[in-house]
């Protein structure tokens, strides 16, 4: 390191926060590269006496900095709060989970008790959890109050490793007589989805303690909702449940809404933007009127409910004495359904707890019902296949007894298991494209990749661009899906960008403006997830048939800030370093 450098550093570190047992370095920016760099940050925390919170946020740590930094740790036993996010900035993936071991040997060995440890804001993907998973399970985190992962990119896989390594350190914690007591858990922005919702509240059940938890844009459906519900009925002194933007359907709803009913201790509760829709709403509303008596404030915003249904809502809230705030913002009520909302309020003198409705859709018709009925009956018919899935290993076996019993997925109406289809409906690649989903493009087997070119029109940008991110969004880190999207987006781009009279600069303009990335004049509605296509552009920009010229206008784009970008930082990350690279 230069010496104007060394004397820029210690000008920063001379400026640290120092109060209450923090030592604070946070949004200093700094890169600590080697241990020559972090030297006079070690000397900083090897001088603090009684450290018990280090912050370490908005600066990048490596590998040799890591290393070094955890043998200063080894003596901070009074150590408590790891402030710890966003501190991998422009770090490889690679990078980030053997830093982390580092750092986590060196709590460990100081006989650490920690209460809150935060990892927010830092893309390590499922393999970053490994490097945390050790200190989970150690004595070091059975005091554990608070574990902060938002926007880290865990994915399925990472929330299956974080499950079974909370339930792990559960299980040690209470062999020693003091059982892990967590009360707040954060893991929004991850794209868990149903299987990584469901390990996850398999050890929300097993803890019990939970008084928060925050899971918003996780792209989780019914049955991992459902199984968030089942699991939070075990976790009596919730005060916060935060689910926003995922997908509840009715189904989900009805089964959060018989959870509510038994819990006492709820504050808030955040279901904006999950399309629980008027039934849901109104089986929410029968939750709100017959308890939560702490009931604080009620999000169901952008959630397609109509005006019938906002006013059961409304009426539910008469007796909740400490309501601040009903957000019903964004649905279906019309003008005079705003107006009579406002009306029903103010009968009880409640007027003032409503939020804006300026975003209200406008009184709605009866296509939208049963466009919401077909959704669901997709929904349906992906569950019945994975229930199959999980049940043909027992069929195999005729006459064995299986030493896991088979995981059946409930109705939430009767509590009988849901319907079994006895064999997949055939799938044709329209009907997967018309509604994608990972387990219609693995039907289609291998011709996929053959299918895909020949029903598509090659010299059409618009209509690549089309199949692109149909094929695009069933992305997923499971092998099997990610080798046929894969594959089958390859077979697509080579034929696309050989052909001569394919315009690759109109191709990447009209992905752009697809994907929310850039303005049109045409009313194109962007997608509303990017992670997928993200994820399969990085893989396309580095295969050979990819023209080369177009990567630094891609480049530009996915550098600009964009708001849909940041809810998969850790995608948005991947194709960053790759472009980079090119």
């Amino acid at each position: 390191m230069a010496s104007e450098d060394i004397a820029k550093l210690a000008e920063t570190l001379a400026k640290t926060q120092v109060a209450g047992g923090q030592l604070s370095f946070k949004g200093k920016s700094l890169k600590l590269n080697t241990a020559e760099d972090a030297k006079d940050v070690i000397k900083e925390i090897e001088d603090f006496d009684g450290l018990e919170a280090l912050r370490l946020e908005g600066n990048t740590v490596g590998v040799e900095a890591a290393k070094v930094i955890s043998k200063a740790l080894e003596k901070k036993s009074e150590l408590k709060r790891c402030h710890w996010s966003d501190m991998f900035t422009g770090r490889l993936r690679s990078e980030i989970p053997p830093a982390l071991i580092s750092l986590g040997e060196g709590l460990i060995t100081a006989g650490a008790q920690l209460v809150e440890l935060d990892l927010s804001d830092n893309a390590f993907g499922p393999d970053g959890v490994r490097g945390f998973e050790a200190l989970l399970k150690s004595p070091a985190c059975f005091t554990l109050h608070e574990l902060k992962l938002n926007n880290c990119g865990m994915g399925i896989g990472g929330g299956k490793i974080l499950a079974a390594a909370l339930t792990e350190c559960h299980r040690k914690s209470s062999a020693q007589g003091k059982p892990l007591a967590l009360k707040v858990f954060v893991a929004g922005r991850n794209r868990l989805e149903n299987d990584g919702a469901t390990a996850l509240a398999e050890a929300f059940g097993i803890i019990g303690t939970l008084e928060e938890v925050h899971m918003p844009q996780n792209g989780i459906n019914h049955p991992g909702v459902t199984a968030l519900a089942q699991a939070f009925s075990i976790n009596p002194l919730l005060r916060v449940i935060n689910l926003n933007d995922n997908t509840f359907t009715e189904k989900g709803a009805v089964a959060m809404a018989e959870t509510l009913k038994a819990l006492r201790q709820v504050e808030m509760i955040n279901f904006g933007d999950c399309l629980v829709r008027s039934k849901g709403a109104i089986a929410i509303a029968d939750a709100v009127r017959g308890g939560l008596p702490k009931l604080k404030e009620l999000n169901l915003s952008f959630c397609e409910i109509k005006r019938d249904a906002a006013l059961v809502v409304a009426e539910a809230v008469a007796d909740k004495a400490e309501l601040e705030k009903l957000d019903l913002n964004g649905n279906a009520l019309g003008e005079e359904g705003c107006e009579q909302l406002q009306e029903v309020l103010d009968s009880f003198n409640m007027a003032k707890v409503l939020a804006s409705l300026s975003d209200d859709e406008g009184e709605d018709d009866d296509e939208d019902d049963e466009e919401g009925d077909e959704d669901d009956e997709e929904e349906e018919e992906e569950e019945e296949e994975e229930e199959e899935e999980e049940e043909e290993p027992q069929q195999r076996g005729q006459g064995e007894e299986s030493a896991t019993p088979s995981r059946k997925i409930l109705d939430p109406n009767s509590g009988e298991p849901a319907p079994v289809l006895s064999s997949p409906p055939p799938t044709d690649l329209s009907t997967f494209l018309s509604f994608p989903s990972p387990e219609k493009l693995l039907r289609l087997g291998p011709k996929v990749s053959v299918l895909i070119v020949q029903q598509t029109d090659t010299s059409d940008p618009e209509k690549v661009v089309s199949a692109f991110l149909k094929v695009a969004s069933v992305f997923r880190d499971e092998a099997a899906v990610k080798t046929a999207v894969l594959d089958a987006v390859d077979a697509l781009m080579k034929k696309a960008f050989s052909s001569p009279s394919f315009n690759s600069n109109t191709f990447l303009t009209r992905l752009l403006i697809h994907m929310g990335l850039l303005k049109s004049e045409d009313k194109i509605k962007a997608i509303p997830i990017l992670y997928g296509p993200l994820m399969v552009l990085n893989h396309v920009v580095q295969q050979d048939y990819f023209p080369k010229a177009l990567a630094p206008l891609l480049l530009a784009f996915v550098t600009k800030p964009n708001g849909a970008l940041e809810t998969c930082s850790f995608a948005r990350h991947n194709l960053l370093q790759t472009l980079y690279k090119m």
